[in-house]
């Protein structure tokens, strides 16, 4: 897919946790590296019974972040007043809460072997591409949003018990990819795909004016009556 992108689209966001394998390394592709942030809290979560009071600061700071990102969302920011949002209101937080996660290992304040130290590594090693949302537009804060969508794929992963053929289960998997592209696109998935079967033609030769994104565009841009 990354292959195929046009070239002249800017580098796309990729979201995922740090391990390396989630890293593509194609010849000439080029991505925007985040990493999850959630699954940096979830390892503070994780130890928060041994060391509450730390674990308390860590949280709570991110609880912060998470509140203006949600902030942003019910604003309805563009992806420009987010970052600029961001940087107001979460960058200041973010900055105080990397420098006390140095200070407690640089000054011993917490074993870098204990479960604790070896959270705040995580966090500290992969810093820039957690926090990757404070410098870049539409990077999101976390990959929660995948997370959820598994969940549809083990769904359609049931339901491929029973298809007959490994046609129809490839069927299978390119409409889930559809359907669910369109709810996070806030569009009807049944009317994008009769729509797809009423202009067969046009998705062919135009398929980037067809997604489930821009499509009601699109037939509105057909449905308009031409200047005499």
């Amino acid at each position: 897919m990354l292959k195929q992108r046009a070239r002249e689209l800017p580098a796309p966001i990729q979201m995922c946790d740090a391990l390396s394998r989630n890293t593509p390394r194609l010849a000439g592709v080029k991505v925007l590296l985040a990493n999850c942030l959630a699954h940096g809290r979830r390892q503070i979560v994780e130890v928060a019974e041994n060391f509450p009071q730390e674990c308390r600061h860590v949280l709570e700071t991110l609880g912060g972040v998470y509140h203006n990102d949600a902030l942003t969302r019910q604003r309805e920011l563009s992806p420009e007043g987010r970052l600029l949002f961001h940087r107001e209101h979460s960058a200041p937080v973010m900055k105080e809460l990397h420098e006390w996660m140095k200070a407690q290992l640089e000054e011993r304040r917490t074993e870098p072997n204990s479960g604790l130290g070896k959270a705040i590594t995580y966090l500290l090693n992969h810093w820039a591409k957690l926090t990757l949302f404070l410098s870049q537009p539409a990077a999101p804060v976390d990959n929660n949003i995948v997370e959820r969508v598994l969940k549809k794929a083990i769904l359609n992963r049931s339901n491929a018990l029973f298809y007959k053929t490994l046609n129809g289960a490839r069927t299978g998997d390119l409409f889930m990819s559809l359907i669910h592209t369109c709810e996070l696109n806030r569009a009807n998935p049944f009317d994008y795909l009769t729509e797809l079967q009423r202009h067969t033609a046009e998705p062919s030769t135009h398929p980037s004016e067809w997604m489930p994104w821009n499509y009601r565009e699109t037939m509105m841009r057909l449905t308009e009556p031409t200047a005499a």
